[in-house]
C-alpha cells in the first residue's frame, strides 16, 4: 500500500473555545493551498482508492477539495483516529483496515500527524517529522519499515511550479 498523509490547510487562526475550533473551516489560502496540492500530486500521478479524514471541519474540507481534484468520486470516510485526540493504536488500527487498498489519503492535524509519521518510519517515534500545513507524504508500506518516499509543502510546490514556468535556457532563434 502506498500511504500518502496531509495535514489539513489552513483554517486561519485557532479558536480559544473548543467547541468553535473544531468548527473552523479552510480559509482562502487554505482552498488555494488544497487546490495546489492537488494539482502537483495530480502531476506525480497519485492515485487514491480511498480518503479517510478527521471528523474536524479543516480536515473533511481539505479531503474534499484535494479528493475532487484528483478525480476521486466516493465519499469521504471519516474517522476519530484522526482526529485532534487520537492515539497511534487507533491509527495503525485504521491503516490495518486499510492495508488491502493500493493507495490511501488521510487528512489529520499536527501534532499527531508528525508523531504518527515519526513512528512509522522508524519504529519506536524517535523521528520527528515538520508538517507545514497542507502537507503531505508519501509513504510505501511494503517495505519494512515503511519508506518515506517524499515530503512536499505547499511553499515547495509553489517553488516548483515558479521554477517550472521560468526557462532556464536563453530563447534562440533557429531561421
Amino acid at each position: 500500500m502506498i500511504l500518502y498523509l496531509m495535514r489539513h490547510a489552513n483554517a486561519g487562526v485557532r479558536r480559544d473555545n473548543p467547541e468553535q475550533d473544531v468548527k473552523r473551516g479552510l480559509v482562502k489560502e487554505g482552498k488555494e493551498q488544497c487546490m495546489l496540492m492537488a494539482r502537483l500530486m495530480s502531476a506525480l500521478n497519485v492515485e487514491v482508492d480511498v480518503i479517510v479524514s478527521s471528523p474536524l471541519k479543516r480536515s473533511l474540507q481539505t479531503a474534499q477539495f484535494v479528493g475532487t481534484e484528483l478525480g476521486y468520486d466516493a465519499k469521504v470516510e471519516v474517522s476519530a483516529a484522526l482526529g485532534l485526540d487520537a492515539d497511534y493504536a487507533a491509527f495503525q488500527a485504521l491503516v490495518d483496515k486499510y492495508a488491502d487498498r493500493d493507495g490511501v489519503l488521510m487528512v489529520g492535524h499536527n501534532p499527531n500527524l508528525f508523531k504518527f509519521l515519526g513512528r512509522i518510519i522508524t519504529g519506536n517515534g524517535a523521528a520527528g517529522v515538520r508538517m507545514r500545513k497542507g502537507s503531505v507524504v508519501r509513504l510505501d508500506m511494503s517495505k519494512h519499515p515503511p519508506l518515506l518516499q517524499w515530503l512536499i509543502d505547499p511553499r515547495m510546490a509553489r517553488q516548483i511550479y515558479a521554477s517550472v514556468a521560468k526557462s532556464s535556457r536563453p530563447k534562440t532563434s533557429r531561421k
